[in-house]
């Protein structure tokens, strides 16, 4: 008989998301050799609470990419709920974009975990593409996008934003190249 692991408590939980966001900053700003020891810090935890969650450093590496993962693409039915369809999908855009350059940011880091055996990338394109199908099928059901788009077309073509408008000082530009994209996914909506 197998049992359930046991809900983590709240303060753990807590504990565990300070631990990857100081992570993917910590990452994203000085690379795969970041001391673990500052990781905890920046969290406010102890080392040994930071090992209690993640044993090595490929754990939290893979942990901080597949958080990040997650906050993007369950942000998607986060702004269905909020926002008409149209302005969902552009701000999930900018999340998005935020998303890749978290992981640019991160790519040495991955590197080091992906050959020690890691996969974090093992479930993103079907989670990215199933988040932005629900924004492309609400937008095409309420006559506000197209509903003849590829998921897969448009996360691309977010990407392509992203690898070239990739610097901070760039992110205007990403802002209106993202506002591009959006009117192309309107022209000849139903409407």
């Amino acid at each position: 008989m197998t049992s359930k692991p046991s809900p983590m408590r709240a303060d753990a939980r807590r504990n565990r998301e300070r631990i990857l966001e100081a992570a993917v900053r910590a990452f994203s700003e000085k690379g795969a050799d970041v001391p673990i020891d500052a990781i905890a810090k920046a969290a406010g935890v102890g080392s040994g609470t930071l090992y209690r969650h993640f044993p090595t450093r490929e754990a939290l590496v893979e942990a901080a990419y597949r958080n990040e993962l997650a906050r993007v693409c369950d942000s998607a039915a986060r702004l269905l709920a909020d926002y008409p369809p149209d302005r969902a999908m552009r701000l999930w855009m900018d999340k998005f974009i935020d998303y890749l350059a978290a992981k640019q940011g991160m790519a040495e880091a991955l590197r080091a975990a992906v050959a020690s055996g890691a996969d974090p990338f093992a479930e993103s394109l079907d989670r990215l593409s199933t988040a932005l199908e629900s924004l492309l099928r609400a937008g095409a059901d309420a006559g506000l996008l197209r509903s003849d788009v590829d998921s897969l077309d448009v996360g691309f073509g977010l990407a392509g934003v992203a690898l070239i408008t990739g610097a901070p000082a760039q992110r205007e530009r990403a802002g209106r190249l993202l506002d591009l994209i959006l009117d192309g996914l309107r022209y000849g909506a139903a409407r």
